[in-house]
């Protein structure tokens, strides 16, 4: 942070978010709660590109919902955006024992059965707005190495990568793929969030909610490394906090055959969105890249 550039004007919306980051951080869950609705309604409102991508996404995977309710839909994930603003303001600074009493993790013996077997160790979990402050609940029991992408602000990207650090995570990124594999390899689990429209290459179109979606390969390319598993990480905000819950590590995954590996990771997410389908990042554009021949959604 002594780098002066940070000092140049064109920061000062970022720093200013940061000191409310800081200062959201200290309010009580409730009261997070509520002001992240709040925000939520006001980015419902004025957000409007966003909006029509998160209906468009989530008629397409409800086709059976109503407009209405594809509607009410809409406005409770925008609900979770807002709140997801405290949720990252919490992630960076939160106190650790007050973070403690807001979390519980579920069926946590599953990865230490992996790590006292010295298993390479694939943490598959899916973009939730939910999901940069479930990271730092995990980093309070166990050491592991996050894949992420590098935001276009560098001064928020540095903010962030510096808290991650602080609390204890690996950082790669998502395009290092050299020191992917070789953190695999050490037997330090990584943290995989492959839900990403990244195009054709290296991407195999499976159903996502009976939608041919490009998915990409990575996930079955790196769990065919001798000693490896993948285990499913679910997270989720409920009345009274989060919650965490790894599932049984994947079997005679992955096989020789793409569509089949493509699918059941989309299978593993699906069966994740549903737990709470509001908190998903709806208002990532998960289908812009189409099979051959088929309309766009966009």
């Amino acid at each position: 942070m002594n780098n002066q550039n940070f000092y140049h004007p064109k920061f000062i919306p970022t720093w200013m978010l940061i000191g409310l980051m800081k200062l959201g951080a200290k309010l009580p869950f409730g009261t997070q709660v509520f002001l992240g609705k709040l925000m939520g309604f006001l980015l419902h409102l004025f957000l409007i590109r966003f909006r029509k991508i998160a209906f468009i996404n989530i008629s397409q995977c409800f086709p059976n919902k109503a407009k209405p309710d594809v509607e009410y839909l809409v406005k409770q994930h925008f609900f979770a955006l807002g709140i997801g603003i405290f949720e990252v303001a919490n992630c960076f600074y939160l106190d650790n024992d007050a973070l403690k009493k807001r979390y519980h993790i579920n069926n946590s013996h599953i990865l230490q059965n992996a790590l006292d077997q010295n298993k390479n160790i694939i943490l598959l979990v899916g973009h939730f707005t939910t999901m940069m402050l479930a990271g730092r609940m995990l980093l309070q029991h166990y050491k592991f190495a996050d894949v992420y992408r590098p935001q276009n602000n560098t001064l928020f990207d540095t903010t962030m990568t510096q808290q991650f650090i602080r609390h204890g995570s690996v950082l790669i990124k998502a395009k290092d793929s050299r020191a992917l594999i070789k953190t695999l390899k050490s037997g330090l689990p990584i943290w995989y969030a492959p839900d990403q429209d990244l195009g054709t290459k290296n991407a195999t179109f499976a159903p996502f909610f009976d939608i041919p979606t490009a998915t990409i390969n990575a996930t079955a390319k790196l769990a065919n490394i001798n000693n490896t598993v993948v285990i499913p990480l679910s997270f989720s905000r409920n009345n009274s906090g989060y919650e965490l819950e790894f599932s049984p590590a994947l079997t005679h995954y992955p096989s020789t055959d793409a569509i089949q590996n493509a699918t059941l990771t989309n299978q593993i997410l699906q069966t994740q969105i549903l737990k709470a389908p509001e908190q998903y990042l709806w208002i990532h554009r998960r289908f812009k890249t189409r099979p051959k021949g088929s309309p766009g959604f966009y």
